[in-house]
């Protein structure tokens, strides 16, 4: 199914001023009343449905995304033809800044997706003489770099209920800067997707939670789990 696209200035529905629930969270969130403006003209307001690519990797990078609603997953493909998942997209997260002339990974939507797209050339033009703009930018870049870190220590020598704990509080954390914090820790993304993300088997990753609850450290919910003792497993995820 193609993606449906609604150039911002048409459709009333996207207006971002009023619509935006994560502009805060968004690189557009410092610009100024003007500025913001000039950048909605930019933008094309886009619906992915679920399991639909946003772009993919060695494809041409010719635009930059900011993700409103939903979650996208990124990933790498391995030569054997292995799925390595390197992280997942939350509303207010900035995707398709690459390095070169192609991407790098690729993105596609867990369930619906909606983006802001830019096309990479005025975007690029648009921010060059913003420091502010470049400013969060880097911040931005930072972040993901962060979270690059913190995925090798999830793949280095750390045991698998250390790996999905650490996964888990993670995430849970992540979640409470879009949505606040809460009791339960949704989990959009399948135990496969999990699996792929921390370099274990779906069974492997499975057999996990069932002892996580098992040790009364969490209880498995409707699309997530929720944490029973936050103070033990905060510490099996340090670990």
């Amino acid at each position: 199914m193609p993606h449906l696209a609604f150039p911002n200035n048409s459709c009333e529905e996207f207006r971002c001023a009023t619509h935006c629930a994560v502009r805060p969270l968004a690189i557009c969130a410092e610009l100024n009343p003007t500025e913001h403006q000039e950048f909605e003209r930019m933008a094309q307001h886009v619906r992915y449905a679920p399991k639909e690519a946003l772009f993919s990797e060695d494809e041409i990078a010719d635009s930059v995304y900011s993700l409103t609603e939903g979650i996208a997953r990124l990933y790498k493909l391995l030569p054997d033809g292995r799925r390595q998942i390197i992280g997942f997209a939350l509303p207010g997260d900035f995707l398709g800044m690459a390095p070169s002339s192609r991407y790098s990974f690729s993105a596609d939507a867990i369930g619906t997706v909606v983006t802001c797209r830019f096309f990479k050339g005025p975007f690029i033009r648009f921010i060059e003489n913003k420091p502010h703009m470049l400013l969060r930018m880097n911040e931005f870049a930072t972040r993901e770099l962060g979270q690059a870190q913190d995925q090798m220590l999830l793949l280095g020598r750390r045991s698998a209920e250390e790996k999905v704990a650490a996964f888990l509080v993670g995430w849970r954390d992540r979640l409470a800067r879009v949505e606040g914090v809460t009791k339960t820790v949704m989990l959009p993304m399948g135990r496969q997707d999990i699996a792929d993300f921390l370099g274990l088997t779906i069974e492997t990753v499975s057999r996990t939670f069932t002892k996580l609850e098992r040790e009364k450290l969490i209880v498995i919910v409707p699309d997530g789990v929720r944490v029973l003792d936050p103070k033990r497993f905060d510490a099996l995820a340090a670990a």
